[in-house]
């Protein structure tokens, strides 16, 4: 199997300097992710945070009281003309992704933006022609792809011990997690539910340690049949808004890649199982692997081995937040390889649209261009 690299096709042509300076760095949405950026952000010396935007002012306020008093706005076009961030990182809802990132890389900013990229994958190719245009990085934040146990899987997928690798089955499933606050349920705002919100997650790393195939056809199905309820069982997440809830519970998903292999995808939110399911398994032609817990599976010596790390660093997905934003401020002042760049955002979303435009269409195969 040929070894899967990093495609930094938005490289800066030309190294900018940023020796003795700080990495500016301005925010889009200033809810609870950005909250989370900017905690990881706090940690970094050589980054400063210059500005803020949101359309609701309580979050502005509670974002200077908590990260200084740097100018805040409820227009990120004023912002960009008037702060001139070396970056920005995008945190708003997903219908709200693209616009402000391309007006941020047509302004002269680099990108980070969370995940799904956007809606669409029109939308990423648009995005990505405007980092293209402007020289400037744009990456996607897939902070699960610098995990730990996927890093380590990666390798071995690198190095061969899977063979050909022919299916991959990803599972992010809740017992009872519809989210009771922001827009998780407003499909004009989110664009689905948990196979667009968590799923994305299992695919983006178990896609990322298959080295990267190129999907060319989906079969998908949802299905509503809790969340347009008022909640009515003990959970960690009551009281969803049910009344605006406008998303799947479910989600299932087949793709089909290039190379003839096969992702498997369960999302829900509801899911009647014992417990929260978040996991990938790859099987292929010399060895597989499980995510959760981290297992690589091989013959050796004539005998079937199931073999467990040693020791394996803290996978807490805060700290992975520090990791993704490193990785995305390295690749724009030291000009270092982006492990999400654009174009692995217009890869997943591709499989995403695919999922849901075969569930529109009664679950008949749809091909992915």
């Amino acid at each position: 199997m040929a070894k899967a690299v990093s495609t930094d096709s938005l490289a800066i042509s030309k190294k900018e300097d940023y020796k003795g300076k700080k990495f500016r760095i301005a925010f889009i949405g200033c809810g609870g992710i950005a909250q989370t950026h900017a905690g990881a952000l706090a940690n970094m010396p050589d980054v400063e945070i210059v500005a803020g935007v949101d359309i609701q002012q309580y979050r502005l306020d509670n974002w200077q009281e908590k990260w200084g008093k740097q100018p805040v706005f409820t227009d990120w076009k004023k912002m960009l003309k008037e702060v001139k961030p070396d970056a920005v990182s995008v945190c708003t809802p997903n219908g709200i992704h693209s616009q402000p990132a391309i007006d941020a890389l047509n302004a002269g900013a680099h990108v980070i933006v969370e995940k799904p990229m956007a809606m669409y994958p029109s939308e990423c190719e648009k995005m990505i022609a405007a980092a293209k245009k402007n020289n400037k990085k744009l990456t996607i934040g897939f902070q699960y792809r610098y995990h730990p146990t996927t890093q380590m899987l990666k390798r071995a997928a690198d190095e061969g011990q899977f063979g050909d690798l022919m299916f991959c089955r990803c599972q992010a499933l809740r017992r009872r997690g519809i989210p009771n606050w922001g827009v998780f349920g407003q499909k004009k705002l989110q664009g689905g539910g948990p196979m667009i919100d968590i799923g994305v997650h299992c695919i983006e790393m178990a896609h990322y340690v298959m080295g990267r195939p190129k999907p060319v056809a989906a079969v998908g199905n949802t299905w509503t049949f809790h969340g347009n309820k008022p909640s009515n069982v003990v959970s960690q997440w009551p009281n969803w808004d049910h009344k605006t809830y406008t998303v799947e519970d479910m989600a299932i998903g087949h793709i089909r890649f290039d190379n003839g292999a096969i992702l498997h995808i369960e999302a829900s939110f509801v899911a009647h199982i014992p417990n929260d399911i978040w996991n990938f398994q790859l099987m292929g032609t010399k060895g597989g692997c499980n995510w959760d817990p981290a297992e690589i599976y091989r013959d050796v010596a004539g005998t079937m081995v199931n073999s467990k790390a040693g020791y394996m660093p803290d996978g807490d997905w805060k700290l992975l937040f520090g990791t993704k934003l490193r990785n995305f401020i390295d690749a724009c002042t030291k000009g270092t390889p982006q492990e999400a760049p654009g174009e692995d955002g217009l890869t997943i979303q591709k499989i995403l649209d695919g999922v849901y435009r075969s569930a529109d269409a009664g679950g008949k195969e749809v091909s992915i261009k």
